[in-house]
């Protein structure tokens, strides 16, 4: 029998004394095969006496079914064996599958390419030795549940995430019939995360210790070209120009601009037009999160501090380069210092970026232009935020009362 499979024809197709075929017209190769229970399954006849199951019509739609029969017969056609592709793939550990197919394919296309897949090779040890095809939904509950003993729920979500990604792939990639972890849903948990920014206070305090810092960095120097000069010494550069070193210009350009460290640390020459007044974040890069490049005009303070850092450092690639002229990758040691200084408690570096999100948002700016800023992809996570202007909500609810005004005075009125 020859129809085009389509969501009629399948459904349409009734049991009969014997198993029979609908060849499609559309495809030559794919078929319905309708058994005399009355169960529905879609094959695809890649060579003579060579068929593969492709999957049932409650599951695929007769396209979908059609695509994966595409998928097949083009494998087929390049001269390849399908059966025995998938029975090579399905042989592989849940390792191999890792280092030989997803590593490849995942350090070409993001940048985390290596450090993600050793992260999933250290977060589920479990799963190294075991075939692709053999893991079960069971065995990631039960991880979980242990994981769940060392870690924040927030930790084994994003863990899950990472694995379920490598999962979707080999089910993209005909290495898996299904998904084993389709049904594993992440732990709820309370989307709104750790807001940790600087009061006014405390951003004092923390101005202070930079200012300090740099006071007596420049009084040790001074002291050290004092013994030079007296001993006949070449001195050292004077450090009562500008600043001292990089640190200073870092957390007042994080505070001004909300960018990440890893985005601080790739900020190039080319990327700061001090005329125009905007700071560029390209993508694709280390410590960037998203692909796309963003612009971030510069207010008073990030404009004088990158005028001033420019016009002393003279940088030629890096904005902050680190040793032998090289991309800066820490600042740990000294952000700590100042950080005890300041007396600052519970707070990272990357709460400067929140201080910066948090400042805009009290201020009375709109959710969507502080996402755009921070480079968010969604308005999920600047949501986090909207807690701290109540004022909005406030207005919003205040214009209730008009109206609620103008009706008692109408019943007063009519009384």
């Amino acid at each position: 029998m020859q129809a085009i499979l389509s969501h009629r024809t399948v459904n349409q197709a009734q049991a009969q004394v014997k198993k029979y075929d609908i060849h499609d017209t559309r495809l030559p190769g794919f078929i319905l095969r309708v058994q005399p229970s009355g169960h529905k399954t879609y094959y695809v006849n890649y060579a003579r006496a060579r068929w593969i199951k492709i999957g049932h019509p409650g599951a695929l739609t007769p396209e979908q079914a059609r695509d994966k029969a595409r998928t097949i017969l083009a494998e087929a056609q390049l001269g390849g064996d399908p059966v025995n592709a998938r029975k090579a793939a399905k042989a592989r550990t849940f390792a191999q599958y890792i280092r030989e197919v997803y590593a490849p394919w995942f350090e070409a296309h993001r940048r985390t390419g290596k450090m993600t897949v050793g992260y999933l090779l250290s977060r589920f040890p479990d799963l190294a030795d075991q075939k692709l095809a053999d893991i079960t939904a069971w065995q990631v509950e039960k991880w979980r549940a242990q994981r769940l003993k060392q870690v924040k729920p927030t930790t084994a979500n994003r863990e899950l995430v990472t694995l379920k990604a490598a999962l979707n792939k080999a089910v993209e990639w005909k290495l898996l019939e299904n998904h084993p972890l389709a049904k594993v849903k992440p732990i709820k948990v309370n989307h709104l995360g750790r807001i940790r920014y600087l009061n006014a206070d405390e951003e004092r305090g923390l101005r202070a210790a930079l200012a300090e810092r740099e006071n007596r960095y420049r009084d040790e120097r001074d002291q050290g070209n004092a013994w030079r000069r007296a001993r006949g010494y070449a001195v050292l550069p004077d450090l009562r120009d500008g600043y001292v070193d990089h640190l200073q210009p870092l957390v007042l350009l994080s505070i001004n601009t909300g960018l990440r460290r890893g985005e601080l640390f790739n900020l190039k020459r080319e990327h700061v037009d001090l005329e125009r007044r905007i700071l560029t974040v390209a993508g694709d890069t280390q410590g960037n999160k998203t692909i796309e490049a963003r612009y971030i005009p510069l207010n008073q303070e990030a404009h004088a501090v990158l005028t001033t850092w420019i016009q002393q450092r003279q940088p030629v690639v890096w904005i902050f380069p680190g040793q032998q002229g090289a991309r800066l990758d820490n600042i740990s040691s000294s952000w700590e210092r100042v950080r005890r200084t300041a007396a600052l408690v519970d707070f990272r570096w990357h709460d400067l970026r929140h201080t910066f999100a948090s400042k805009l948002v009290m201020a009375g700016v709109d959710l969507n232009t502080v996402r755009e800023l921070l480079g968010h992809t969604s308005l999920d996570m600047t949501l986090r935020y909207a807690h701290l202007a109540p004022e909005h909500k406030a207005a919003a609810v205040g214009k209730l009362d008009a109206p609620a005004r103008d009706i008692s005075q109408t019943t007063k009125d009519a009384a």
